[in-house]
């Protein structure tokens, strides 16, 4: 059937705004077979990295993984355009490992584009949403301000920072939801209107420099890893010679200079009244709040092969513009360097995420999705998952079938949703691996096999791609089953056990028990016994199969603690709650407990006990009123 559609048809889905949380929200239903619109402002800007040119980062890395493993184009198209790839935090446990990637920024956008405008049952529209046609709460399409309405079963808005948007330079503000282009008028007021809550948040993005005029001899090089490790579990290889990013430090005189236009700082004199990240704070935060740091790390990352300009990540401001210029001066190598573009600060407005369930569908409006910056989230990555869940989800609903809700104990998607419908946000919400209780099991190189399933199920991973990660489970388990079985003698052993540095052996002992020490790996054990895994340590097909096995044995302990409690997690999470359940009328349930419950609205026991405010004794009473045998020892972990 001819996916393109005359004006007049219904579509089942359009998604409203062609950022990384509407590429992947469009791109999931048109390939799950719904007829989607991507109604977007500027057709040119789909898939624009609006401030740093990079994908990934701690725990940033896992959710891009994540959303591959499901068959999303995040780490797709961060393979084709990435121009430095890092694995941050080797030092430390696996647990935390996380994959970044410089990308040209470019080539990026170019390349997403092309995907949705490739992609069967998708167009594209270049327009500006302005509000919405609800009858008997449910949606049926959206006006755009030419006054026209596309009519549709479904909506998905992903307006990012452009809801209201309002951009801020030192005393000067004007309205923008991006530097250059304009803001989203009118969505705000519809959704108001409807009875929804929103808010304000804050923003920002640093200068950029043309690269020509800095002297990066006065800098430290930040090389990327050799060999490069893809994002994508499609991606076989990266073939492709490295940029590097360059290191530098703002010091007393940059601090004194920047101090100077704190009078005029929209920060600082009111102007904006909306709260920022706190982990990614402006300059002049930095400066304001760390008054004893002498030096602060500046990060000069490419923004492209084809481009001479350099992203200043560490310098977010929205200070003066002769204060930004001055400040950018005095740091080591770049006293010469020239702006090519200004920082700024951007407020937007946002609507409070408890006002969603746990399919991103707003409880407010049936058949109506928010994802991305809408629901108080920072990032390209936590937008782009949203957007994925948000698209499946609309396209199940349409289906009459039973939505698709990840466990906070199986994915760190699960986690920022979980995170975002239970708890809300009052500041721009931010991934970090810290917020997953279950972290060790849900690691950046087991993603495929945690979650490629639930892509397979959905139709959007493919058989050869599915078939692959099979096989790596296959191998996986052969390994362990093997290393389990295999002894080896003292007379074998000692000579590899001495060379790594740890305690002989003195009996038969079996390869598994040996590698639970950490000096010993299977890289050290080539050629010692006859076993698949062995033979193989060096065809790098298997790479992930022995790095999974390594894991595997080192943390045994730990991954089944964790195991034992993401399984409690899971019983919690199963026990649902019927959506009108009235928790106002349970006189046993403390004040705050019923007055939590009844906003939030949990879908099941599970989500019920993260409520900040609900104690184990009201989760009790409510298995109780529910009809439910009463659960022991329902701890804060859950």
């Amino acid at each position: 059937m001819n996916s393109k559609k005359t004006s007049g048809d219904i579509y089942d889905i359009i998604v409203v705004g062609g950022g990384h949380a509407g590429t992947e929200a469009a791109l999931a239903a048109s390939r799950m077979g719904a007829k989607t619109m991507l109604l977007t402002m500027n057709i040119f800007t789909i898939g624009q990295m609006s401030c740093n040119p990079a994908i990934g980062g701690l725990a940033k890395g896992q959710l891009v993984k994540e959303i591959d493993a499901l068959g999303g184009e995040m780490a797709l198209v961060t393979d084709h355009a990435g121009i430095q790839f890092r694995m941050l935090n080797r030092s430390k446990g696996p647990a935390v490992w996380s994959p970044r990637a410089q990308c040209d920024r470019a080539v990026y956008a170019d390349r997403l584009r092309q995907a949705c405008e490739k992609q069967e049952k998708l167009d594209l529209r270049q327009g500006m949403g302005v509000s919405l046609k609800v009858e008997n709460g449910k949606v049926y399409g959206v006006y755009t301000e030419t006054g026209g309405l596309i009519e549709a079963w479904s909506v998905i808005i992903t307006a990012g920072t452009f809801l209201n948007g309002v951009i801020h330079i030192g005393e000067v503000q004007y309205p923008a939801g991006r530097a250059g282009e304009f803001s989203a008028q009118g969505m705000t007021e519809c959704l108001v209107e409807l009875g929804f809550e929103s808010g304000r948040l804050k923003t920002g993005t640093p200068p950029r420099l043309d690269g020509t005029s800095i002297d990066f001899s006065k800098t430290e090089i930040q090389p990327g890893d050799e060999p490069p490790m893809p994002f994508s579990h499609q991606t076989e290889s990266l073939d492709l010679e490295q940029m590097p990013c360059h290191l530098t430090y703002t010091n007393s005189q940059t601090h004194d200079i920047l101090r100077k236009g704190f009078d005029r700082s929209p920060m600082f004199t009111g102007r904006i009244k909306s709260v920022g990240p706190r982990y990614c704070p402006s300059v002049e935060d930095k400066i304001n709040r760390f008054a004893d740091k002498d030096r602060h790390q500046i990060f000069l990352e490419p923004e492209g092969r084809s481009t001479t300009e350099y992203y200043v990540n560490g310098f977010s401001t929205s200070l003066p513009e002769e204060i930004q210029l001055a400040g950018i001066g005095s740091i080591a190598g770049l006293e010469n360097a020239k702006v090519t573009r200004l920082g700024y600060a951007v407020e937007y407005d946002y609507f409070e995420p408890t006002q969603i369930n746990a399919n991103m569908e707003t409880k407010r409006v049936e058949n109506l999705f928010f994802a991305g910056q809408i629901n108080g989230t920072t990032g390209y990555e936590e937008a782009a998952c949203q957007g994925f869940m948000a698209g499946v989800n609309a396209v199940l609903k349409i289906r009459k079938e039973a939505p698709f809700v990840l466990n906070r104990s199986e994915a760190y998607i699960g986690v920022l949703i979980d995170d975002l419908v239970t708890k809300g946000t009052i500041e721009p919400y931010r991934m970090f691996t810290s917020r997953a209780e279950h972290r060790l099991i849900l690691r950046q190189d087991n993603a495929d096999l945690r979650l490629m399933d639930h892509g397979r199920r959905l139709g959007l991973i493919s058989k050869a791609v599915y078939d692959k990660m099979n096989l790596k489970r296959t191998r996986i388990s052969r390994a362990l089953a093997g290393l389990k079985k295999a002894k080896v003698t003292p007379e074998n052993l000692n000579e590899i056990l001495a060379r790594v540095g740890t305690t002989p052996i003195s009996q038969n002992e079996y390869l598994y028990n040996l590698l639970k020490r950490p000096e010993l790996h299977l890289s050290d054990l080539a050629g010692l016994v006859k076993l698949e895994i062995l033979d193989n340590l060096h065809d790098p097909s298997w790479q992930q199969v022995w790095e999974q096995v390594d894991l595997e044995i080192k943390y045994e302990g730990f991954i089944r603690r964790q195991n034992e409690q993401a399984e409690r997690v899971r019983k919690l999470d199963s026990k649902a709650i019927p959506k009108s359940f009235d928790f106002l009328s349970i006189r046993a349930l403390s004040t705050e407990a019923r007055e939590k419950l009844d906003k939030i609205r949990p879908e099941t026991i599970g989500q019920a006990s993260r409520i900040s405010g609900v104690s184990p004794a009201d989760i009790s009473i409510l298995l109780v009123h529910l009809g439910r045998p009463r659960v022991a020892n329902v701890s804060r972990e859950t």
